[in-house]
């Protein structure tokens, strides 16, 4: 066992107490290459050297106040995303018809191609933040984010709006990329659950919010007006996040202040910058394997992404037939067929509400009985096989009645129970991640 424990240090993997992380664990084992030298385990995040339990450097002791203050703005961040991905959609047809485009692919594509860009922006992101920390990576993403709005508001072609789109989603992915990490950075395990709920309805009302919007405003201004809003907005959102956001990954934490301190009382423990350029290039090759070999080598892991991916996959998939299926089942205008999607967010409430409070009362009700906590807890069958069955029974009543021109509100109403059921391996699967990988699953 001690040799075991002696190569989880070496690999940097310290499990948070009281947690069973051995599937994270085998999956990480085997990510030092022969023959190099991996940061020694005092850089890791468990086993930081803080001058304290109570250090009130440590972001698990900050104070309330400001713990929800840096959540807050990481939500309001995590809101923005997300709309430029959906707000636009009521337009689709305005916009095929500017650019002369007629086929049913290239709608979709103008719609999935922001998804692409969520996809292969946490590849750069994950092992950007571990490396050197958070917040520069919100702020910076959320510039750049501003920037390829402006220039998605101005395209003058097809490959231009797809390129800025493309653009959009792989710098605004960031804080859906890590903020996990940092509600992990700074709360515990049983207060943990309402965070989440909180910050993750950033990303999945913004994609049903955002079109009851943007129908109104797309009739009004025009399809280039969302993009002018969602610039102002997340534009706004730069001097609050440079001021506001702190800091929450702890080894950036400790080398700043080591920085900070006269040479004869520096802390060796901890790397100064300008020494520690080739720790910062093993940590950053370590983490940037981290989420490949975690998703072929953990088969919860596998399971629980390829759930996810499905499952936003059909989500996506549903909210591009939103604009089309409505106008010419029902008869929606642009205005209108925008309200088909918040039965989708409602759903998405009640699911992430439900599941975050349900959890943490399960893990609050073990620790009184002294039960030590283990991820599967979150799982149990009595929340997954319903919320399970939600998904595919909600998905099948929504093509079956919109098919037949059954009264909007069925539809409406099995998008809601569906969306309810996409929560639960979404949130639940995000909860008790030890801090190494809670921004790259």
């Amino acid at each position: 066992m001690s040799a075991i424990k002696d190569r989880e240090e070496d690999i940097g993997f310290t499990p948070e107490v009281g947690q069973d992380n051995s599937i994270e664990r085998d999956a990480v084992i085997g990510e030092q290459e022969k023959g190099e030298r991996r940061p020694p385990a005092h850089n890791d995040l468990d086993s930081i050297p803080w001058s304290g339990a109570d250090d009130p450097a440590n972001p698990k002791n900050w104070s309330n106040k400001r713990k929800w203050l840096n959540i807050t703005v990481l939500s309001l961040l995590t809101i923005v995303t997300p709309l430029g991905s959906s707000m636009f959609a009521p337009g689709i047809p305005s916009i095929m018809a500017e650019f002369h485009e007629t086929s049913p692919n290239a709608a979709t594509f103008i719609l999935s191609i922001y998804v692409l860009g969520f996809v292969f922006g946490p590849i750069l992101i994950a092992p950007l933040s571990e490396t050197y920390g958070r917040r520069k990576l919100y702020i910076w993403g959320n510039i750049l984010f501003t920037i390829f709005s402006v220039g998605t508001a101005l395209s003058n072609s097809m490959g231009m709006l797809l390129g800025f789109r493309f653009s959009m989603g792989f710098a605004g992915v960031v804080p859906i990329t890590i903020g996990s990490g940092s509600i992990a950075d700074m709360m515990a395990l049983e207060t943990r659950g309402r965070a989440i709920s909180i910050w993750a309805l950033g990303p999945l009302l913004g994609p049903c919010i955002g079109p009851v919007a943007g129908g109104y405003l797309i009739r009004a201004k025009g399809w280039r007006w969302v993009y002018w809003l969602i610039s102002i907005i997340s534009g706004v959102l730069i001097p609050i996040s440079t001021f506001l956001l702190d800091e929450t990954f702890a080894p950036v934490i400790l080398q700043r202040r080591n920085a900070s301190l006269p040479q004869d009382i520096t802390n060796s423990a901890v790397p100064n910058r300008s020494t520690s350029r080739p720790v910062d290039t093993l940590k950053f090759r370590a983490a940037a394997l981290r989420p490949t070999k975690l998703l072929f080598l953990a088969p919860l892991v596998t399971l629980s992404a390829l759930y996810i991916a499905i499952s936003y996959g059909i989500l996506y998939l549903l909210i591009a037939t939103f604009s089309f299926v409505y106008p010419q089942q029902y008869g929606f205008d642009e205005g209108t067929s925008g309200l088909a999607f918040i039965p989708a967010g409602i759903g998405m409430i009640l699911g992430v509400i439900g599941i975050g409070q349900v959890t943490d009362l399960m893990v609050k009700r073990n620790k009184l009985r002294g039960v030590v906590h283990q991820p599967k807890f979150r799982l149990v069958p009595i929340i997954t096989i319903p919320c399970g069955l939600a998904l595919p029974c909600g998905l099948f009543i929504y093509g079956w009645t919109t098919y037949h021109t059954v009264h909007w509100i069925v539809p409406m109403i099995s998008v809601s129970i569906m969306c309810m059921g996409l929560m639960t391996v979404n949130v639940t699967s995000r909860l008790d991640l030890s801090k190494q990988v809670a921004n790259v699953i």
